[in-house]
């Protein structure tokens, strides 16, 4: 039976239109995103096996394209919607970061880089460059790297912090090991980088370490 042939009242789209987006599952939330299903399947049920096979909706978004497209039924439609959802994901956390001091609303901006980098397979460095408010005034990747490290290089930091005329930076990169430990390299590397930031009296507020679940901060262990 396609979706079609479904009670209207069972049928994602009507659903949502007559009890609101909150009353539909994970799956038929999906479904809507997918639009149609494959081989005789229809898009609700390919929506509960991507879930299935990914672990869950935040699984599934965070995805790069090429895990997505090696799952039966996503080609590159389907694909570059779950990708736009995703990013759109990300710009409304982003919003709610800059719209706020990120050291008086530190959920939002945890909420933010996980959703942004804990699924990501590799090594990010990036950085929060704020005013003289410790308001955002742009995020930025700055280095990316393979899964066991990314080379990160103050001199390119200097430069970008004089271009955004930062006062102040939250550094934040994520371990894709899933641990958010920081390593004595992690340290060291805060360590050249406030050094370096100190000659245009920049100051280092936190550097964040983003693992699978939870994120961990150097300044509230004193490791600053």
């Amino acid at each position: 039976m396609t979706i079609i042939e479904w009670p209207r009242s069972e049928r994602p789209r009507e659903k949502l239109l007559s009890a609101g987006a909150d009353r539909l599952s994970d799956a038929e939330l999906l479904a809507l995103i997918l639009h149609t299903g494959c081989r005789g399947k229809p898009a609700t049920v390919v929506a509960r096996e991507l879930l299935s096979n990914f672990g869950g909706l935040a699984a599934l978004l965070g995805a790069d394209q090429q895990a997505q497209f090696r799952q039966l039924g996503l080609g590159p439609t389907k694909v570059a919607r779950l990708q736009a959802v995703r990013e759109l994901t990300q710009r409304s956390l982003l919003d709610k970061v800059q719209a706020s001091d990120p050291l008086t609303s530190s959920a939002a901006t945890r909420r933010y880089l996980l959703a942004r980098f804990r699924k990501s397979e590799h090594e990010v460095f990036s950085a929060l460059f704020l005013n003289n408010q410790h308001h955002v005034v742009k995020f930025e990747e700055l280095f990316r790297g393979t899964i066991d490290g990314a080379a990160v290089y103050p001199r390119e930091v200097v430069k970008r912090c004089l271009f955004h005329n930062a006062a102040a930076v939250i550094f934040a990169h994520n371990h894709p090991s899933g641990v958010a430990e920081p390593s004595a390299a992690d340290i060291a590397i805060t360590s050249r980088l406030q050094k370096a930031l100190a000659t245009i009296d920049v100051r280092v507020l936190d550097h964040l370490v983003i693992g699978a679940n939870e994120i961990v901060s150097l300044a509230e262990r004193n490791q600053l």
